[in-house]
């Protein structure tokens, strides 16, 4: 009784175990790969509950998910035969996982340096060919096109599908980065040493028109002050002559009081005149109010006094 007691427990743990090991889940973001003794069998890619035979039959899951490769810088030689340093990403999902099971293994993670080398060979092949100008521009999204579809065909023997290649950085070696520093210095101290040639010859242009604009309104103010010095030289003349031949004998008295004021009234001149000289005349004696006009006695001392 005791041995028929053991072996159906025994047995009843062997089915257990059978039934624990013939089952397994597949989620929605995986694939599984059914082995036997290592050959594949067949490939489950419905989601939910399955069966396999236990202790013969194997699972290998593949998450079916996109999932993305850093590769890493590298430099690259572009034709222009100049240097530049790339790096980017790769997006890529496993869509066949018997071929992929084939041709790399169980590993998920043993596509990636096989896509890194797919992706470096590619961005050498692809840049090889244009210029730095046409990296660092709109012509980028072309030429990353060109990649994408020389990484794809390749790394469709591996049941692997590659959805998109970018590249995230672009840099120059170190010494080509000082060779550009210095062509942009060089560059930008040309710009600025025209742009003030520019200034400097656009200052002496406005002040060579200044100088001339004031030259010409000095000699115009000049001109017209002279002819209005004139004009009012010619006016004072006539008012001058006119009152002179309304009274001579008063306009002779007249300048000779302002020959005394002019030549006597500082006390620093010296005059030597004899005592009947005709300008000391209305010094002597006052001007006589009933002399008729023209008497000769102012005429001498207004010519004194002019002189």
């Amino acid at each position: 009784m005791n041995r028929l007691a053991i072996a159906a427990a025994a047995l009843g743990v062997i089915v257990l175990i059978a039934l624990g090991t013939s089952v397994y889940t597949v989620r929605q973001t995986q694939d599984a790969l059914i082995t036997q003794f290592g050959k594949p069998v067949r490939v489950v890619t419905v989601p939910g509950l399955h069966f396999k035979t236990p202790f013969v039959q194997s699972v290998i899951l593949f998450d079916n998910r996109l999932q993305m490769d850093v590769f890493p810088a590298e430099e690259t030689i572009l034709g222009d035969q100049k240097r530049l340093i790339v790096d980017g990403f790769a997006e890529y999902r496993i869509v066949n996982p018997l071929a992929y099971y084939q041709t790399v293994g169980p590993d998920p993670d043993a596509i990636l340096q096989r896509l890194d080398a797919v992706v470096s060979a590619s961005m050498r092949n692809v840049l090889a060919s244009v210029s730095m100008v046409s990296v660092l521009t709109s012509s980028r999204t072309h030429l990353l096109g060109l990649v994408l579809t020389q990484v794809r065909n390749a790394m469709k023997q591996f049941g692997v599908e590659v959805v998109d290649v970018r590249i995230s950085r672009t840099g120059l070696p170190t010494q080509n980065t000082e060779a550009v520093l210095k062509r942009m210095r060089a560059e930008r101290e040309r710009v600025a040493a025209q742009l003030r040639a520019q200034g400097a010859e656009a200052a002496l242009k406005i002040t060579a028109d200044a100088d001339r604009t004031r030259t010409v309104l000095l000699a115009n103010a000049e001109a017209e002050a002279t002819a209005l010095r004139g004009e009012g030289q010619a006016q004072a003349i006539g008012i001058y002559a006119k009152a002179v031949d309304q009274d001579p004998r008063f306009f002779g008295i007249w300048r000779t009081l302002q020959a005394y004021r002019q030549g006597l009234a500082s006390g620093n001149n010296r005059l030597v005149l004899t005592p009947e000289s005709p300008i000391l005349r209305y010094l002597r004696e006052a001007p006589d109010a009933g002399a008729g006009a023209g008497s000769g006695g102012a005429t001498p001392a207004a010519a004194s006094a002019g002189r």
